[in-house]
C-alpha cells in the first residue's frame, strides 16, 4: 500500500527552515531514497538528544512546530518523541518523503498508554518505521514487513504484524520483548495536543518526576534516568553509576544537554542526587 501524503497546513511544515535544520545534524539535502532515509534519521538521533529537563522544570512551552524548531534546532537542546518526531516530519515532508504521523502504545505486554509519538516514512515505494523519538531505541528505520529484522546500534529489533496492528520487539537474550504497538492510524495534531499535557504533567507520567535522558551510537547506550546513569552495551554488560548533584552538569553535557545557568540552578534544587 502506498502512503498518500498528509495535509501539511494542520503541522506548518513550512514553518522549519530546512538548510538550519540540516546543518543542525550535519546532512546536506539528498534525494529521497531508503539509503538518504536512513542516513537522515541516524544523524538527528546522534545529534539530538532525548531528554525531559524542561518536563521536570515545569517549564515546557508545547509542541508548535515553532517552539521544536527555537529548543532542538536554533538552541541545540533536545527533547521527547513529540518534539522529535514533528521535526524529523517536517524535515522529511519538506524533503519529498509522504510521511504519515502514528501513536503507539509504550509496553503493551504491561497495558501502557498510547502516547509514543512514531512515523511512517514511505522511500523506494516502501513504507519504513521512522522512531527518532524513542530514547536509547532506534538508529535506522526499519521496513514495514512482517519479520523483519534491523540492527539497531547493535541491538536486533523486529517488526512482526499482527491484523492491522504492528509490534516493535527486541531482541533480549533469546526472546523477543515487545517495546510498542501501532497501528498506520494517522493521527492529528491535536491528538499530540492531549498525549502531551498528559506525559508532561501527570504524576504518574514516567516524565515528571524524575530526569530522563537518553543517548544511542553504534555499540553503547547511555542513560541518566533520576540519579542513575546507565551505559548499556549488546553483549549485556551495564555500568551505573549514581550521580551527585555536583557532577549533574558535567553529565549532562557528557549527553550533549547544555542548559542556561538559570536552568541549571533551577534543576539543581529539586535534583535529589
Amino acid at each position: 500500500m502506498t502512503l498518500a501524503p498528509e495535509k501539511v497546513d494542520e503541522w506548518t511544515v513550512d514553518t522549519l527552515d530546512l538548510d538550519a535544520y540540516l546543518h543542525r545534524i550535519g546532512q546536506d539535502r539528498a534525494k529521497p531514497s531508503a539509503a538518504a532515509l536512513r542516513e537522515l534519521a541516524k544523524a538527528h538521533i546522534l545529534a539530538v538528544p532525548f531528554e525531559n529537563v524542561d518536563v521536570v522544570l515545569g517549564q515546557h512551552k508545547g509542541i508548535a512546530l515553532e517552539d521544536v524548531i527555537g529548543k532542538l534546532v536554533h538552541r541545540h537542546r533536545g527533547g521527547y518523541c513529540y518534539e522529535h518526531g514533528s521535526l524529523f516530519a517536517a524535515a522529511a515532508e519538506q524533503l519529498g518523503y509522504p510521511v504519515r504521523r502514528l501513536v503507539a502504545r509504550v509496553q503493551p505486554q504491561k497495558n501502557g498508554p498510547y502516547t509514543h509519538m512514531t512515523l511512517a516514512i514511505e522511500a523506494d515505494g516502501v513504507q519504513h518505521l521512522v522512531d527518532v523519538g524513542f530514547g536509547a531505541g532506534m538508529l535506522v528505520p526499519m521496513p514495514l514487513v512482517d519479520g523483519a529484522v534491523v540492527d539497531q546500534a547493535g541491538w536486533p529489533h523486529r517488526l512482526v504484524a499482527d491484523g492491522d496492528r504492528w509490534r516493535l520487539q527486541k531482541k533480549e537474550g533469546e526472546d523477543w520483548t515487545d517495546l510498542h504497538a501501532f497501528t498506520l492510524t494517522p493521527m492529528h495534531r491535536i491528538d499530540y495536543e492531549v498525549y502531551h499535557h498528559y506525559t508532561s504533567t501527570h504524576p504518574r507520567s514516567p516524565f515528571t518526576g524524575q530526569l530522563v535522558i537518553m543517548r544511542l551510537e553504534e555499540g553503547r547506550s547511555r542513560k541518566l534516568v533520576g540519579t542513575e546513569f546507565i551505559v548499556e552495551r549488546p553483549d549485556g554488560t551495564t555500568e551505573t553509576t549514581q550521580i551527585p548533584a555536583g557532577r549533574l552538569d558535567a553529565t549532562l553535557r557528557e549527553l550533549d544537554v547544555v542548559l542556561t545557568e538559570d536552568e541549571l540552578a533551577k534543576l539543581l534544587t529539586i535534583y535529589p542526587g
